[in-house]
């Protein structure tokens, strides 16, 4: 099959400019795939400095690599809400086989055939018990506790951003990396509930703290 060149490859990074997260909803603010993903890598870049001053090895090629390339089968498909995502298990396996199918096509297709293994790598599902899988998992869902964080800031009352901040919050309390979580726990939330917002962060966060033990 006659390919044209990376320049497809190229060119369909813009269209992660144009795939808006939390469709559906009023927001004061828009957040869109490709912004998405590179505060991912931001986040990700700190918490794995932080591993690594604790003793951690980190790779980070591979976490560069996982970072920012974790979305890029939303270009096919765009951005599923993630209580729909979630919704079950079939439903979420099913998902990931439609990205993994359409991402393969692509590379098939688009990709100059010198590259496609290594194309075929970078673009693999990143979310693994990896340290740097986790770093990644980690990073994404402090972009969604941060993307709902700024929305009850500034007083949207629309309730699915209050079970999104409680969600992401449960799920990166409980995240085997001690050190990261321990950092984001007692570091972080701590200036989180000191803000002033529009709606009561600090006691939302309280409340999922209560239910949460430190980890050892």
């Amino acid at each position: 099959m006659l390919t044209i060149g990376i320049h497809r490859f190229f060119t369909s990074l813009n269209d992660l400019e144009r795939i808006f997260r939390a469709p559906g909803r009023f927001k004061f603010e828009e957040h869109n795939v490709a912004a998405h993903s590179w505060k991912v890598s931001q986040y990700a870049l700190f918490f794995g400095t932080l591993e690594e001053m604790h003793g951690a090895k980190v790779n980070w090629k591979s976490l560069y690599e996982k970072t920012i390339n974790h979305d890029f089968a939303e270009v096919f498909i765009g951005d599923i809400k993630t209580p729909v995502k979630h919704a079950s298990e079939e439903l979420k396996q099913m998902l990931a086989h439609v990205e993994e199918k359409m991402m393969e096509k692509f590379i098939k297709e688009e990709i100059p055939a010198e590259f496609q293994e290594i194309f075929f790598e970078r673009m693999k599902e990143g979310k693994d018990g990896t340290l740097e899988g986790r770093l990644l998992e980690f990073a994404d869902k402090l972009d969604q506790f941060y993307e709902s964080f700024a929305e009850l800031k500034r007083g949207n009352t629309d309730k699915e951003f209050i079970i999104m901040y409680q969600q992401a919050l449960t799920k990166l309390l409980q995240m085997p990396l001690k050190v990261s979580v321990r950092y984001f726990r007692n570091e972080i939330l701590k200036d989180v509930m000191k803000e002033d917002t529009q709606i009561d962060v600090a006691k939302l966060t309280n409340e999922i703290l209560d239910k949460i033990k430190p980890q050892d």
